[in-house]
């Protein structure tokens, strides 16, 4: 299946990482929308200084869809009270996500504890985590969308670093839990195309886009736009979209040296530019 051409931006959203440096999030909603752009996934120190209700008014003032909240998770700790703690904070975003009737929260699971080396212990933590928020978030209608990161990625931030353990995750966790698939993380994974298949429409709750620039200069803040890298994105949007996922494709770009130091209009400008041309 060939990726359909995409000819309109109904369907663009930009994770405000992309702008993060830029605009505060009342400037993203307003100058998001004002650029046609009417799909955002927020950042919750963003929010927490907007305010949850401020940003809720702004949202629905200028028709903007939350096509995600991030981030939950970060589940692992040494202590029982602090696994305990991060259970808690993760209620809250459930909540705060709820508010602004985010499409879901996207869980980034957390790493290994300080001075660990034990992984499968903290893919238990994880898993336990998530047993103690998924009811609360059935309850708020709220969807977690596990989001596996790339293994670089497993000692600090992301001990789930494939499509097939956030499937396992689902399988386990049930009604509820999804899958938020990144390609900046996942386009390496010969495994991709039979796992994108395994999660289906149900579980495919978000569709991150970006590229892998070569070289990277810096393993978490030096992302490439779309076009710029690697990755062939019409390629995995083709079998995202051949399970019927037609939700929205987010740009999230971490760019501390390059994007981040340009205007956001022009940041915004080139997002959609490459959007009509290299997604």
């Amino acid at each position: 299946m060939i990726a359909q051409p995409l000819t309109d931006f109904s369907r663009l959203s930009i994770n405000d990482a992309t702008t993060k440096v830029q605009w505060t999030l009342e400037e993203e909603i307003r100058g998001y929308a004002d650029m046609g752009i009417h799909g955002i996934s927020i950042w919750r120190d963003k929010l927490e200084a907007c305010g949850v209700s401020k940003a809720a008014q702004l949202l629905r003032d200028n028709n903007m869809t939350v096509t995600g909240v991030c981030r939950g998770g970060m589940f692992p700790a040494t202590t029982r009270e602090a696994r305990k703690a991060a259970v808690e904070d993760n209620w809250r975003a459930i909540d705060d996500a709820a508010q602004l009737n985010a499409q879901c929260l996207v869980l980034v699971v957390g790493g290994l504890p300080e001075h660990s080396k034990d992984i499968a212990g903290a893919r238990q933590m994880v898993l336990d985590g998530m047993h103690g928020i998924v009811e609360h978030a059935r309850q708020a209608g709220m969807p977690l969308a596990i989001e596996p990161l790339h293994p670089m990625y497993a000692a600090d931030r992301a001990c789930v670093n494939t499509m097939g353990q956030a499937n396992d995750l689902c399988d386990v966790l049930g009604e509820g839990v999804g899958i938020a698939l990144d390609v900046f993380h996942v386009w390496w994974d010969p495994e991709l195309k039979k796992q994108i298949q395994r999660a289906g429409k149900e579980r495919l709750l978000a569709f991150h886009i970006c590229d892998w620039r070569m070289p990277m200069s810096d393993m978490l803040l030096d992302r490439a736009m779309m076009g710029d890298g690697v990755i062939d994105i019409p390629l995995i949007r083709s079998w995202v979209e051949a399970e019927g996922y037609q939700g929205f494709h987010e740009v999230e770009i971490f760019s501390a040296d390059h994007w981040w130091k340009k205007p956001a209009e022009e940041v915004l400008q080139v997002c959609k530019e490459r959007y009509l041309t290299v997604v």
